[in-house]
């Protein structure tokens, strides 16, 4: 019986990861498949590994063919196909459980050409995050849209996070060019092509970022990749060249974004003898893009652009060392803004005679409002919040005046700002760091909407105005609720816009605390109303599922039976075998109330073999229900004498150490602890000192990069090692900040896992 999805999946040196991609295709809710897996003349065992799925999986087979390259190969695999579907997975990523599914799901319903999704990044070292390509392009759930409906999906460049029709895929004839950056001509084109297109906000596919830099992506600076960056942009701008004027121009805007600062950024590292090559392969890219586009990007940008017209290589290579030590970690996913006032615009090695004297002055409009939230916390039943505030590019002396007020229904209620030195954005310490308190009887004005703050900084003559935001890993993100009366709970966190806000909850539907039990988690709580029915659901692929309670007037108690759970495990993270589920609160009049977690400041869990099950905090203070491999698990981190110690549960056989990874390398540099284990859990302490890495392996001058970041990992005696993981609870307790001499090292959570940054 012929399949109605054909997975094609390209094989090159993906021996490490291939066994996980192949076993997340095989555990798809939409087993109706079959998966085609080409080896592309691969040098190492993906073959090998491949062939022996293959024998245990009838739904899998193997062709094998010279190397060609990632899009011949995926030719082959569609010569083979005989779905009513094709999607194609790189050998070293991961499919959601729910991924085809979901795609072919709308597809059979609206009829589509195709249906993409949403993707998220992971690997070890960072654990799972959004992607920032496809952050803007799924931000909405559609139905039979396009692209000129929706000018974001010119931004939609890969092939894999997709489902498409057979019949449309063949009409048209899509074949892929044998380059790397493969993906684009052929996505954007089918985007032009289709009648209409799906997208859903739920991740459908997640994008492996190797420590090693390995992936095509991360080769981003080698010659070779870069040449073939530049093929594929002139091959995209073909495709818009004579269409709509503003679906060129996007395209042309997404290019000078991406791929233009990718080569710009290049010079940074190019060797002598390529720099001109290097040159060459930039303009002809420069070239070809929209002249109003270009005098449309940023200043820094344009300065670039003149120094490589006239080609002055030493200029160049100075501006990307600047622009890359300025904060540009990771890859060329956003515009980097330059950061020190030495450039205003006076860096030196900017010449009139090669770059435009427009070109390096700050203009009035460069001079924004920049504010952050650094911290969190109650204290003696007040909110206190720390960030930063300062006008960009200027320098933020003791005469400049710094004005916060709580806006409240529109009504702004101004508050004492007490104002100290900071680390600014230019890396000096400055007068920037502020911190409000604000009282119960302030709180208790708050009502329904959240309430956000204003910002009014006066530097000099220069007066700017802002809403405060910016919040940072720890505290600022996953920020500690409390009541402030008997009925009164007040949440800060995340607000429109990125805002930071406040908002009161009256009466809310909670959960006041956890019994674990030898079989079961059994919830306490109270509803807002009466007669309430409590509901578990899964955020990421939908459905309910309703949970007996027993109830007393508006108290309640629900049991979470352990085997039932663990029966149910369908991991929705197919990286972190996790699956997340959230409650609510329902009345007979169809009220309802998502369940506030009270229950005190510490998850509750239950193990049962390899796995666990946890009641714990969300991001907004709900509660969500975990289940999930058995992880070594950070609970608190404290700093005795020159000790950092990090202490936990869950704990194996497993010894601790803090690890830095060297700049595109698996190689790393470990920190051994020392391990104290007890019927609580597990201990593992360091020397401060010892993170703080010698003068001969600092990396940059820039006094905004870091000298290290170090990530706690926890090794097992065959020498396997995962990244430790970072309670929810142990979010809204840091950033933990140490001083040793002239550095400050920031123990703070990254992606759920646990670093030290030594500045």
């Amino acid at each position: 019986m012929t399949p109605r999805l054909s997975v094609v999946v390209p094989l090159y040196n993906v021996s490490e990861y291939v066994e996980p991609c192949l076993d997340s295709i095989a555990r798809q809710t939409w087993s109706d498949f079959e998966a085609i897996l080409v080896d592309d003349g691969s040098p190492d065992d993906s073959a090998v590994i491949a062939k022996e799925f293959c024998s245990r999986d009838s739904r899998f087979r193997l062709i094998q063919q010279d190397n060609a390259g990632p899009g011949p190969a995926r030719d082959t695999g569609i010569r083979a196909a005989t779905g009513e579907y094709l999607a194609f997975v790189d050998g070293d990523d991961l499919v959601s459980r729910h991924g085809f599914e979901s795609l072919i799901r709308t597809l059979d319903r609206t009829g589509s050409d195709f249906a993409g999704g949403n993707a998220r990044r992971f690997n070890n070292s960072f654990g799972v995050r959004p992607s920032w390509l496809h952050r803007q392009p799924f931000a909405r759930t559609r139905s039979a849209t396009h692209v000129c409906e929706v000018p974001d999906l010119v931004l939609d460049r890969m092939l894999w996070n997709k489902v498409y029709r057979r019949s449309f895929w063949d009409e048209f004839g899509y074949r892929f060019p044998p380059i790397r950056y493969e993906d684009y001509p052929v996505a954007l084109k089918a985007h032009l092509d289709a009648v209409t297109v799906d997208t859903i906000t739920a991740p459908v596919y997640y994008w492996r970022e190797r420590e090693s830099g390995e992936s095509i992506t991360q080769q981003k600076f080698q010659l070779a990749n870069l040449r073939d960056r530049v093929v594929s942009a002139g091959m995209v701008m073909d495709l818009v060249e004579d269409g709509l004027p503003w679906v060129r121009r996007r395209v042309h805007a997404h290019l000078a974004q991406i791929d233009v600062l990718t080569l710009m950024s290049a010079f940074g590292s190019v060797p002598a003898d390529e720099e001109q090559h290097l040159v060459e392969l930039s303009r002809l890219l420069l070239d070809r893009l929209d002249s109003s586009v270009l005098a449309a990007t940023h200043r820094y940008d344009r300065i670039q652009h003149a120094a490589l017209r006239a080609g002055d290589v030493g200029l160049l290579r100075r501006l990307a060392l600047f622009r890359n030590d300025g904060g540009l970690r990771g890859g060329a996913r956003a515009v980097p803004r330059p950061r020190s006032r030495k450039l205003d615009y006076n860096y030196p090695g900017l010449r009139a005679a090669v770059v435009p004297q427009e070109l390096y002055r700050v203009s009035d409009k460069d001079l924004t409002l920049a504010t952050s939230v650094r911290e969190v916390a109650w204290v003696d039943g007040a909110l206190s919040v720390k960030g930063t505030a300062e006008i960009r590019h200027l320098e933020t002396g003791r005469s400049s005046s710094l004005r916060i007020a709580l806006v409240i229904e529109d009504t702004p209620h101004p508050l004492q700002v007490r104002r100290h030195d900071a680390l600014d954005l230019h890396g000096d310490t400055t007068r920037v760091g502020f911190e409000v308190v604000l009282d119960r009887e302030l709180l208790a004005l708050c009502a329904g909407a959240p309430a956000h703050f204003a910002v009014q900084m006066t530097s000099g003559r220069r007066h700017r105005r802002g809403t405060l935001g910016g919040q940072g890993p720890g505290s600022p993100g996953w920020p500690p609720g409390a009541w402030i009366d008997d009925a009164s709970w007040i949440q800060p966190g995340p607000g429109k816009n990125g805002w930071f806000a406040v908002r009161r909850l009256t009466d809310p539907g909670r959960l006041t605390s956890v019994e674990p039990t030898p079989d079961a988690l059994v919830l306490h709580g109270r509803s807002s109303f009466d007669e309430p029915s409590l509901f578990v659901t899964r955020p990421i692929v939908g459905g309910e599922e309703e949970i007996p309670l027993e109830v007393d007037g508006r108290d309640f108690t629900a049991r979470l039976p352990i085997a039932d759970l663990l029966a149910q495990a369908n991991p929705d993270d197919p990286f972190g075998q996790r699956t997340t589920r959230s409650f609510r609160l329902r009345g007979p009049e169809g009220q309802q109330r998502v369940l506030l977690w009270t229950a005190g400041e510490s998850a509750v869990s239950r193990t049962e073999g390899d796995r666990v099950v946890t009641v714990t905090r969300s991001t907004g203070g709900y509660v969500n229900l975990h289940e999930s491999p058995i992880r070594t698990t950070a609970t608190s981190v404290v700093v005795m004498g020159n000790m950092l110690v990090v202490r936990g549960s869950h704990w194996r056989d497993v010894g601790f150490g803090w690890r830095r990874y060297l700049a595109d390398s698996d190689d790393h540099l470990d920190v051994a602890c020392r391990r104290t284990l007890s019927g609580d859990g597990w201990e593992a302490a360091v020397e401060v000192d010892a993170l703080i890495p010698a003068a001969a392996e600092r990396v940059s001058d820039d006094p905004l990069a870091s000298l290290a970041d170090w990530i706690l990992f926890a090794t097992a005696p065959g020498g396997s090692s995962h990244a430790v993981q970072c309670e929810p609870f142990l979010y809204s307790r840091l950033p933990l900040t140490i001083s040793r001499d002239a550095h400050v090292l920031a123990v703070r959570p990254h992606a759920g896992t646990l670093h030290v940054e030594v500045r």
